[in-house]
């Protein structure tokens, strides 16, 4: 081939990787276009203020498309399906309790995003900040105010298999003090120390004295409930198969997604209830897999995600095991209740 030839194949193929960036400048640009149209038939969403102070709202990660999606939004939990009024503030993942919210966002860069935990006051402004190190999947904070959680996959994106790694982190929001990670604590399983290279902990969820904590520990391939102790630095194991537990209001059970034989690798969960007294199962009338931290409406009512057309909707279940699950609200996730 001359030289001549060799520069015109040179200039060819420079071309056509121009076209290619090109096209796909337009497509993402298409993409993030179509994410700021709202779709007919989707819940009604204007700006406006939002507040984790009003009583009787639910405050959520808005999913409906158009220009408040991912938005903290709200509102009248006595009228889930309602006009939403946006934050403006958007977060991956979400909670609150008693004026004190935490938000998980993405930091989107050039090469790779970044992560990040806020802390919120009541009105939705930012009082501290944290490097999350991975991607975010849940998020609490406890029924004071005093103390957030929040769980990030630092390995793997998925609990469904089994080669993935999380780090479960606690923050005092009122001094500011982070324990990074859970693996810190000690671990008393079965009455006994434990120690092992492959200790995984998420989905923390927290009682209402400022002390104690629930959240699930894995390791060799089983997860536990275990009950910690922020003042000990403790966790010890309580009941088998039990993952993304959230203790009820009255503190007496936890909702929790436990890993069924039989249903694929990939959605293998149906959510129960725990007695905390007497460790007795029941089983909810939810026939679909939830891979979801649920959250409780009242000590009747248990309010979780599943994937929906916008992204994920909302549903409820009564805690007994009694009736079936209805559909709360569209295009919603994360959901926090405003006492």
């Amino acid at each position: 081939m001359t030289l001549r030839n060799r520069l015109l194949v040179l200039l060819a193929a420079v071309a056509a990787l121009a076209v290619v960036a090109t096209a796909s400048v337009l497509h993402a640009s298409a993409r993030a276009e179509r994410r700021n149209e709202a779709r007919p038939g989707g819940p009604r969403v204007t700006a406006g203020r939002v507040t984790l102070t009003a009583p009787g709202t639910m405050v959520f990660r808005n999913m409906a498309w158009g220009p408040h999606r991912d938005e903290l939004t709200t509102v009248p939990a006595a009228a889930p399906a309602g006009p939403r009024t946006a934050s403006g503030l958007k977060c991956l993942r979400f909670y609150a309790a008693s004026g004190t919210g935490v938000c998980l966002q993405a930091v989107h860069g050039t090469v790779t995003d970044t992560y990040r935990a806020l802390i919120l006051d009541a009105r939705l402004k930012e009082t501290a900040r944290y490097d999350v190190p991975g991607i975010p999947s849940r998020a609490r904070v406890s029924p004071t105010g005093r103390f957030a959680a929040w769980t990030a996959f630092v390995g793997g994106d998925s609990y469904a298999g089994t080669n993935f790694s999380t780090r479960a982190a606690i923050v005092d929001t009122r001094t500011g003090k982070l324990i990074p990670t859970l693996e810190s604590f000690r671990i008393v399983k079965d009455g006994h120390v434990y120690h092992a290279a492959d200790v995984n902990f998420w989905g923390v969820t927290f009682a209402a004295d400022d002390r104690t904590f629930y959240a699930t520990l894995a390791t060799k391939g089983s997860t536990y409930l275990v009950r910690g102790d922020l003042r000990t630095r403790t966790v010890s194991t309580l009941h088998a198969n039990v993952e993304c537990p959230s203790l009820s209001p009255d503190g007496t059970r936890v909702a929790y997604k436990k890993r069924v034989k039989g249903l694929p690798k990939d959605a293998p969960w149906h959510l129960y209830v725990l007695d905390l007294r007497t460790m007795r199962e029941t089983p909810l009338a939810e026939s679909r897999s939830v891979d979801d931290q649920a959250v409780w409406r009242d000590d009747r009512t248990i309010v979780y995600a599943l994937p929906g057309d916008y992204g994920a909707d909302l549903y409820t279940v009564p805690a007994n095991g009694t009736g079936r699950a209805q559909l709360l609200s569209a295009a919603a996730v994360s959901p926090a209740y405003v006492r």
